[in-house]
């Protein structure tokens, strides 16, 4: 393997980079299964950049895993792995449950607890 290959992959960008090795492919290649340009592979790949969440669905099933970890044994850890996974971010999901953004990173921090209606709409949406 050339001498940029990682190895041992701790970012996004060196997980993409492993992976794209792996296959064979080219960055152009990649950027057309994640429909980004490719000179978003190339930053990333780099580490000059990091995706943005909305992207993370695309990357995650390019890599066949998740290249970030959540304690999904608490509320906010499931809410956080559920966003990445998605490619939400807080405002969006906050949409989606009525509550403004800050409100989500607050239950994600777990600063905050949702009330009793919320915890119902957070159920469904989790299961």
């Amino acid at each position: 393997m050339p001498a940029n290959y990682p190895n041992e992959p701790l970012t996004i960008g060196d997980h993409i980079r492993k992976k794209r090795m792996d296959m064979k492919l080219l960055q152009k290649d990649v950027a057309r299964i994640i429909n980004v340009t490719e000179d978003c592979i190339t930053l990333w790949e780099k580490n000059h950049s990091a995706p943005q969440i909305s992207y993370f669905p695309q990357i995650i099933k390019f890599l066949g895993y998740s290249p970030i970890e959540f304690d999904e044994t608490t509320l906010g850890g499931q809410l956080k792995a559920y966003r990445w996974r998605n490619g939400f971010s807080n405002k969006k999901l906050g949409k989606l449950l009525n509550v403004d953004g800050s409100t989500i990173l607050a239950w994600e921090n777990e600063t905050s607890i949702p009330n009793q209606e919320h915890l119902l709409k957070l159920e469904v949406l989790l299961t």
